[in-house]
């Protein structure tokens, strides 16, 4: 079983990941991981690197070129990243989600994570975050982030919590695959 796990942040792709990765014992790999520890190692803050990002396309294309890689050799895994579900879109029986939640109850669960200063400075962050991320996903391969087609399932997590959504999800992906 392969599965991506997409969503832009604070819509709960990392709860819902684990939640998932645990339940159906999958290796997960988290591309925000990832992208958090290279920053960590070069004692830059998230913002910073993200910056730097935007400034040297190297480190995304690099993140997703391995993300790529993974999604086509490996089996028994869920690979959550914002572009997982376009890296795996020519690969056959991969199971495509996307997580989504409105803007303000994103920033909510952000300032709670991060424990930020302001809404409304976390607000702003998350906006510019998004636009340049958006910026650069266009740029780098076309792709319109907004465009929810190639998923398999988009579900709201503003109306369910995580359980009720690893609920939905088991459904459906047991349906898939069948019995054991």
């Amino acid at each position: 079983m392969r599965v991506t796990v997409s969503g832009l942040p604070g819509s709960g792709t990392t709860t819902i990941s684990r939640l998932l990765a645990e339940y159906y014992e999958l290796e997960l790999i988290s591309s925000g991981e990832v992208f958090r520890r290279i920053a960590r190692e070069k004692g830059m803050s998230l913002a910073e690197f993200g910056a730097m990002a935007e400034k040297d396309p190297s480190i995304d294309l690099a993140i997703d070129k391995n993300q790529r890689a993974v999604i086509h050799s490996q089996e028994n895994l869920l690979l959550e990243s914002r572009l997982a579900g376009h890296m795996a879109k020519d690969v056959p029986s991969v199971l495509k989600i996307w997580i989504k939640a409105p803007l303000p109850v994103r920033v909510k669960r952000i300032l709670r994570r991060e424990k930020s200063v302001s809404f409304d400075e976390e607000l702003e962050k998350t906006v510019q975050r998004e636009q340049s991320e958006a910026l650069r996903y266009m740029s780098y391969y076309n792709i319109d982030i907004g465009d929810l087609s190639i998923y398999d399932i988009v579900i709201d997590s503003e109306k369910w919590n995580q359980y009720q959504i690893l609920d939905i999800l088991r459904t459906a992906i047991d349906s898939l695959i069948g019995p054991e």
